[in-house]
C-alpha cells in the first residue's frame, strides 16, 4: 500500500508534467531561427523550484515521453521522434541537464533565490551548448551562425523567467510545504 507522502509526490509530479504539457507547446516562431520562443524553459525552472531535482526532472522526463509518443506537446503543438531529431531536438534533450542542475542547486542551497538563479544560468548554459551543437549539425550552420538562430535572441527572455520562476516558484513550493504535501 502507498504511503500518503507518495501519492502526494505523484500528483505534483504529475500537476508538474501537466504544467509543461500546457506551456510547452506554446511558442513564438522568429524569422530569424528555426527555434521558436518557447514556454518549456519556464515550466521546467517552476518544476524544479517546486519539487527539487529529481521530481522535478521526472516531471520533464513524462512530458519529453508524452511528446515522442506522438502528444503534440512540443513547440507549436508538435510531437513524435522527428520532433527530437530535428533542429531543436538538443534544446529538448539539454533541458534534462537543465533540470537536473537547476533541481541540484534547489535543493542544496534551499531559500536562496540567487543561487535559484546560478544553477538555473548553469543549466541553461548546458541546454544551449548541446541545443547549439546539435543544431548546427542539423541546419549545417557554422557555430556563429547557430549561436544567432538558437542562443543571443533567447538570452534575455530566458533571464526574466528565471527570476519569474524564481520568485513565485518558491512561494509556491512554501505554501505547497506548509500544506504538507512536500516535505
Amino acid at each position: 500500500m502507498m504511503k500518503t507522502k507518495s501519492i502526494s509526490t505523484l500528483t505534483l509530479i504529475s500537476l508538474m508534467t501537466a504544467v509543461i504539457c500546457i506551456l510547452g507547446p506554446l511558442s513564438l516562431p522568429i524569422p530569424i531561427s528555426p527555434v521558436p520562443i518557447s514556454l518549456t524553459n519556464l515550466a521546467i525552472y517552476f518544476a524544479v523550484v517546486i519539487l527539487g531535482w529529481k521530481n522535478g526532472t521526472i516531471s520533464y522526463l513524462v512530458y519529453l515521453f508524452i511528446g515522442f509518443a506522438g502528444m503534440p506537446v512540443f513547440s507549436n503543438f508538435t510531437a513524435g521522434p522527428a520532433k527530437l531529431l530535428g533542429p531543436t531536438g538538443g534544446y529538448l534533450i539539454g533541458f534534462i541537464f537543465m533540470a537536473l542542475i537547476a533541481g541540484f542547486f534547489v535543493e542544496k542551497f534551499p531559500d536562496r533565490i540567487y543561487m535559484y538563479m546560478v544553477g538555473m544560468a548553469l543549466g541553461t548554459y548546458v541546454t544551449y551548448i548541446l541545443g547549439t551543437g546539435w543544431l548546427a549539425w542539423q541546419a549545417n550552420l557554422d557555430l556563429k551562425a547557430a549561436l544567432f538562430a538558437g542562443v543571443i535572441p533567447y538570452i534575455p527572455g530566458d533571464i526574466i523567467k528565471m527570476i519569474i520562476a524564481a520568485i513565485f516558484g518558491t512561494t509556491i513550493r512554501k505554501r505547497i510545504k506548509k500544506a504538507g504535501y512536500l516535505a
